[in-house]
């Protein structure tokens, strides 16, 4: 299972598109906080992505998983966060938070007007992703199985309709491409650690 990630903002900010917020932040330099779940989770990680690629001198503010963080966003404690769209759902409808776009690529069929970052950022791309592991000694013929079972629940209509209510869609993939996306996301998550200069708390 994937899920994208979301920009948001509290409402109080003065921006309703990723430029206008670019804009309001290079105009206001060290004066907006971003907060994040903690160094080195992947909701950190989105906002890391976005200061490389824009510039922004934004102060990063980590706190002990999400719910803090968006209770200090929801406060106006904080100016601007990335989230999962789980997470955050329910603010967004309730008008509470005003997301500006998802991480993904793509849009997204729960936020389906909410534009791509990449959009505006070409390249950007960040989502959360679920599977299944085993140990490294078993069996071809059991992982080989166990793949069959997942992918057949992740065809299922009822459990897509759950997971894309989420704001989720199912990743239906072999043992190899799962291995590879994890090796790709190893590099692409550690080359932007690694420039930015992340350290744990």
């Amino acid at each position: 299972m994937s899920t994208p990630g979301v920009m948001e903002v509290n409402p109080s900010v003065p921006a309703t598109t990723v430029p206008e917020f670019i804009a309001y932040a290079k105009a206001n330099p060290g004066k907006i906080n971003l907060g994040s779940s903690g160094n080195g989770s992947l909701i950190h990680m989105y906002g890391v992505l976005f200061v490389l690629m824009t510039g922004l001198n934004i102060v990063d503010v980590a706190y002990r998983g999400s719910p803090p963080a968006v209770a200090d966003l929801l406060a106006g404690q904080l100016q601007i966060m990335f989230d999962n769209v789980p997470t955050s759902l329910g603010y967004i409808n309730a008008g509470r938070l005003r997301p500006l776009a998802v991480t993904t690529k793509t849009r997204v069929e729960t936020l389906p007007d909410l534009p791509s970052l990449s959009d505006f950022l070409p390249g950007y791309d960040g989502s959360l992703w679920q599977g299944l592991g085993a140990p490294r000694d078993t069996p071809a013929a059991i992982v080989d199985r166990l793949n069959d079972e997942v992918n057949a629940a992740l065809s299922d209509p009822a459990f897509i309709a759950q997971i894309r209510a989420l704001g989720g869609s199912p990743l239906q993939l072999s043992p190899a491409a799962f291995g590879q996306l994890i090796a790709d996301d190893t590099a692409k998550w550690g080359k932007v650690i690694r420039d930015a200069n992340v350290t744990p708390n």
